[in-house]
């Protein structure tokens, strides 16, 4: 599956601040990016057990929606002395008003007494086709968590979250540099070695 220069794909996803952010890292290669929430696209119930699943089931919804190429992003916060979570809930930590200042404060909370602070970013893209071909691509980028939570950019769990080699959240980082090394960046780089 090839994505040439001036095509149009819908993001199965709500999150205006994930939209901004994949439709900024695709503006290089002239493709238009459209948000499921601008298409009047439903929301499928997120059922998978992995990033991976859950990414694959957003875009093949999409797709078959909009009869489009669907681009969908499952991605979460991975929290080593949590077992991983918040993980594939990382969302849904953050009830249905999306609210991650409550989400990270609870991370905080569940986090009391433990030493270990390392965590990591986990990104898995899926991209779709209406005739039902699907590629996925994974990105990571691993770093630790500081309270209280740090910085207005990004969006999400990015106030608490430094990544490895760094001394500022992505919260605090200007957004060219997250785009840069985040999750979602390495995961577009596979993306874009494949499909563009």
């Amino acid at each position: 599956m090839k994505l040439p220069k001036g095509s149009e794909l819908v993001l199965a996803s709500h999150n205006p601040g994930k939209v901004r952010e994949i439709a900024a890292l695709l503006t290089p290669h002239d493709v238009r990016v459209r948000g499921a929430a601008e298409l009047g696209l439903a929301e499928p119930e997120e059922t998978g057990a992995t990033f991976a699943e859950n990414a694959i089931l957003k875009a093949r919804a999409a797709a078959d929606a909009s009869r489009l190429i669907a681009l969908s992003d499952d991605s979460g916060l991975s929290v080593a002395a949590l077992g991983g979570a918040p993980g594939i809930y990382s969302a849904r930590w953050a009830g249905p008003d999306k609210d991650f200042a409550a989400a990270m404060a609870r991370i905080e909370r569940e986090l009391k007494g433990a030493t270990d602070r390392s965590a990591k970013f986990v990104c898995v893209l899926a991209l779709a086709a209406p005739d039902g071909t699907v590629e996925t691509f994974e990105g990571e980028v691993s770093g630790s968590l500081v309270f209280p939570p740090r910085g207005k950019n990004g969006f999400g769990y990015d106030p608490i979250f430094i990544a490895d080699g760094m001394t500022q959240t992505f919260g605090e980082i200007d957004p060219a540099l997250k785009h840069s090394i985040s999750h979602r960046a390495k995961a577009f780089e596979q993306f874009a070695r494949r499909l563009l």
